[in-house]
């Protein structure tokens, strides 16, 4: 049952996370089930309550997943379920908004309670965030837009000539609008309007 269940919801190398195992088993049964599988090889145990289904290509000393990978689905988005957002340096290079490669990769995710926290997996150093509204997949691109708008000084380095031009194509890219910046923006810090008046975003809001 459990085996049938993995292989219809997962594909050869995606990360399984127990606490996603939507199957009416106790946690006590679910491990020596999982043990079993892995030991039989249908199944590979990445690290503590984290597995992959094998795949065909057979790579020597080397596992076929990533950290990044891992908490990606773990933190941001699996299966088309939005659980958070890149944020900080890591929004920043990923937009064109910096030329910094950060370290260590920033996230916004409906999956941490603390309102910081920094966890490594696989010796690879990830900070979590607290959202300040619930992640949706109707409402991500703009709480994260608002998240890295309010604290841009942090993360510009002057690498990228054109800021402001950049932030207005990401609003046009991501139909960020009035509408649904005013749903959020009340939970921001008042900077924030200065920000958007400075780079010029408040004009290009419909």
């Amino acid at each position: 049952m459990l085996y049938d269940y993995l292989i219809e919801n997962y594909k050869a190398y995606e990360p399984i996370f127990t606490s996603d195992i939507d199957l009416d088993i106790p946690g006590n049964s679910l491990r020596p089930m999982l043990k079993e599988l892995v030991d039989s090889g249908k199944l590979c145990r990445y690290d503590a309550g984290i597995y992959y289904l094998p795949g065909a290509t057979k790579l020597k000393g080397l596992v076929p997943i990533s950290a990044s990978t891992v908490a990606r689905c773990k933190y941001v988005n699996q299966r088309g379920k939005v659980r958070g957002y890149y944020a900080g340096y890591t929004f920043a290079n990923q937009m064109g908004l910096s030329l910094q490669v950060p370290y260590v990769q920033e996230i916004v995710s409906n999956e941490t309670s603390a309102k910081v926290r920094e966890i490594e997996i696989k010796g690879q150093r990830f900070v979590l965030r607290k959202p300040r509204a619930e992640i949706t997949e109707d409402n991500y691109r703009v709480l994260q837009f608002l998240d890295f708008l309010v604290d841009m000084d942090k993360y510009l380095d002057g690498s990228v000539e054109d800021v402001s031009a950049r932030l207005i194509q990401i609003i046009k890219d991501e139909n960020i609008t009035k509408k649904r910046i005013d749903a959020y923006i009340n939970l921001y810090p008042t900077k924030i309007y200065k920000n958007m008046y400075e780079t010029g975003v408040v004009y290009a809001i419909a």
